[in-house]
C-alpha cells in the first residue's frame, strides 16, 4: 500500500479520520527543499508525528543547500547523506543560452524564437501567476497553441492542461515554478525562462524539464540589463558558462517558418500518399508555371510573423534576496527513526 499526497491534503484526511498511518514503515518527502521553503514544515512535522517511531524516513531533492541539510537532521536520527556527483549541476545534453533584452521587448522576442526554432514541445516559465496568464493570453491572440499552468487552476483543469501537453495537442505550456514542480515530460525540446529564475536552484529545476532520458534540449533565458549580475551568480553555481545569443530579426523568424513549411511539404512527398491530388496538380500546371504554384503552396503553409499588439504588465528586474530559513528540511537523507520529542 502506497499513499502519494500533498502535505495539506494528507493533513485534511488525518483531521477527518479518513486515513490512518499507524502501520507506515517508510515516510518519503520529495522536493524537500522547496516544500519546506514554501511553508510546509508544520504540516510535515504533524504528519511525521502521526506515523510510528519505528520507520525509515527519506528526503529527496535535486538541490540541497547546507542550511536545508542542517534542518533535515531535525526529522531523523543519525541521518545518512547520499549525493550523486556530476561535473556539471545541469544536464550536459541541454544547450544553455541567454538573450539580453528589455522587459517590454520580451514577448516579441519569445514569438520570434518560437517562429525561428519551431520547437515541438516547449515550456515557458513566468515569475508570477499574473505573468503566466498574460503570456498565455498573448500567445493565443497571436495564434500559438498554448496552455497556462499555475496554482489557481482547479484540479480537473490542471489535469486537462497536462494531458493535452503530454499528448501533443498543446505545443506550448506557460507555467510558474511551483506549478511545474515534479512534471514528468520526456519529450520537451525547449525551455524559455521568460523571467530569470530567482536562484540557481530554480534554474536547475526549470531547465531540467528538457534534455531528459538522453535526448538533447535547449534552454534560453531572457535577461534584462540590470539582471546580468544575477545571471553570473547562476553561472558560478552551476559551474557552466551560459552563451549569449543575439535577438533574432523578423526575417530570421520568417525564414524559420519557411523551413518548417518546406519540411512539411517534403514529408508529404516522401510519404507518397498524394495520388488523389495529381490530376488537380496537372490541371493547375496548364494555367500556371510550377514555380509560381510551389511558391503559392509554401506561402499558404508558412505561418508569417503576427504583429498583433500584445502588452504585458512590465515587471522590474529581479533582485536577489537573502534567504531566511525557518524550521525547514533536506535531500536524499534516510533514517530508521524519528528523533525524540522536545
Amino acid at each position: 500500500q502506497i499513499i502519494v499526497a500533498t502535505p495539506g491534503r494528507l493533513i485534511d484526511h488525518l483531521r477527518r479520520r479518513t486515513i490512518r498511518l499507524q502501520h507506515v514503515a517508510i515516510a518519503v518527502l520529495d522536493e524537500a527543499d522547496e516544500m519546506l521553503n514554501m511553508g510546509f514544515i508544520e504540516d510535515s512535522e504533524n504528519i511525521l508525528m502521526s506515523v510510528p517511531n519505528e520507520r525509515q524516513t527519506l528526503l529527496f531533492s535535486a538541490t540541497m543547500p547546507k542550511a536545508i541539510q542542517d534542518l533535515g537532521r531535525r526529522f531523523m536520527k543519525d541521518p545518512e547523506f547520499i549525493s550523486v556527483k556530476n561535473k556539471e549541476v545541469t544536464v550536459p545534453n541541454t544547450e544553455q543560452s541567454y538573450v539580453q533584452v528589455p522587459d517590454r521587448q520580451k514577448f516579441d522576442l519569445l514569438c520570434r524564437l518560437l517562429d525561428m526554432l519551431s520547437p515541438e514541445s516547449t515550456i515557458v516559465f513566468g515569475r508570477t501567476k499574473r505573468r503566466v496568464d498574460e503570456i498565455f493570453d498573448g500567445l493565443k491572440k497571436r495564434g500559438y497553441p498554448a496552455e497556462a499552468l499555475h496554482g489557481d487552476l482547479t484540479q480537473p483543469k490542471r489535469d486537462s492542461v497536462m494531458k493535452n501537453f503530454k499528448e501533443g495537442y498543446t505545443e506550448i505550456l506557460v507555467a510558474t515554478d511551483v506549478a511545474a514542480r515534479g512534471l514528468d515530460f520526456s519529450d520537451v525540446t525547449h525551455v524559455f525562462n521568460f523571467d530569470i529564475p530567482q536562484d540557481p536552484d530554480s534554474y536547475v529545476h526549470r531547465i531540467g524539464r528538457t534534455g531528459r532520458v538522453g535526448k538533447s534540449g535547449a534552454a534560453v533565458t531572457f535577461v534584462t540589463p540590470r539582471e546580468l549580475g544575477h545571471l553570473q551568480l547562476i553561472e558560478r553555481a552551476i559551474r557552466r558558462k551560459i552563451t549569449r545569443i543575439p535577438i533574432p530579426t523578423v526575417n530570421e523568424a520568417l525564414e524559420g517558418q519557411q523551413r518548417l513549411a518546406i519540411e512539411k511539404l517534403m514529408q508529404v512527398v516522401e510519404e507518397g500518399e498524394n495520388h488523389h491530388y495529381k490530376m488537380l496538380a496537372e490541371e493547375l500546371l496548364d494555367t500556371a508555371d510550377s514555380v509560381s504554384l510551389l511558391s503559392a503552396a509554401l506561402k499558404l503553409l508558412t505561418k508569417e510573423p503576427d504583429t498583433t499588439p500584445v502588452i504585458l504588465t512590465e515587471e522590474g528586474p529581479f533582485r536577489q534576496k537573502k534567504k531566511i530559513y525557518k524550521r525547514k528540511s533536506a535531500r536524499s537523507w534516510k533514517s530508521n527513526r524519528r528523533p525524540a520529542k522536545r
